[in-house]
């Protein structure tokens, strides 16, 4: 059994379709929501660290002041112990950012289902392992990572954003992109009024209606994608 600490910025954006896999194989995994107060653990006895997304940026520590305490505990648990870790969104800009990274606006944010390719490293590496070089996915971001920390390896790009996933030592992997999606998540991600206007200002009028269309007629792609990746997640973190 495996026990992982979730950290969530917003009560939507939770481990979505990974909640039904981990539920199958019998692991577990306790949530602490940081936006809504919560403290964070002690990280022993865990065995990952997910961080997910949120509404938030990453330098934005005057209105989110736990945002300094996020990142020094990521940085712990990822460059100090080792520990195998997942982030999805805002989740792998703090890691970029936790380990001496930057992350910036993003020159053209992406909203939408929109394609990437993966990298020579991405291709060769476990992480995707069984996905094809270029898939489509769900974009939500206005901010990317600029620069990635020292020894990190770029998985995965899209012209927008060159940075759409990211390798940091044998176990932490991050993703731009969305992976966790659901029926409802477009849906439910629509209703926090950041999101709502970034999907405004990118899809205009309707824009909510069409995205949740587009995301329906690509769930079942999406859900197969997100159980390869969770698979080869689960692989790299048994490493030694």
């Amino acid at each position: 059994m495996v026990r992982l600490l979730v950290l969530q910025h917003v009560d939507v954006e939770h481990p979505g379709i990974f909640r039904s896999f981990l539920a199958d194989d019998g692991h577990v995994y306790d949530t602490v929501e940081l936006d809504a107060g919560d403290a964070l653990p002690a990280i022993d006895g865990y065995d990952g660290l997910w961080v997910m997304g949120g509404p938030m940026d990453v330098w934005q520590e005057r209105d989110h002041p736990w945002l300094v305490e996020e990142k020094a505990f990521i940085r712990d648990a990822v460059e100090g112990r080792g520990l195998p870790f997942l982030g999805l969104c805002l989740g792998h800009q703090l890691l970029a950012e936790a380990l001496g990274g930057e992350v910036g606006p993003a020159k053209t944010p992406e909203i939408g289902v929109m394609e990437v390719r993966l990298t020579e490293a991405g291709a060769e590496g476990v992480l995707f392992d069984g996905l094809p070089e270029r898939f489509h996915t769900l974009q939500w971001h206005s901010a990317e990572v600029t620069r990635m920390p020292a020894g990190a390896q770029c998985l995965a790009t899209s012209p927008a954003c060159t940075v759409q996933a990211m390798k940091w030592g044998p176990r932490a992997y991050s993703a731009q992109f969305h992976v966790e999606v659901e029926a409802d998540t477009v849906t439910n991600w629509a209703a926090i009024p950041e999101y709502a206007a970034a999907l405004d200002r990118a899809l205009g009028v309707g824009g909510a209606e069409r995205l949740a269309s587009d995301v329906e007629d690509r769930l079942s792609a999406f859900n197969e994608m997100a159980e390869r990746l969770y698979i080869n997640w689960l692989q790299t973190a048994a490493q030694a």
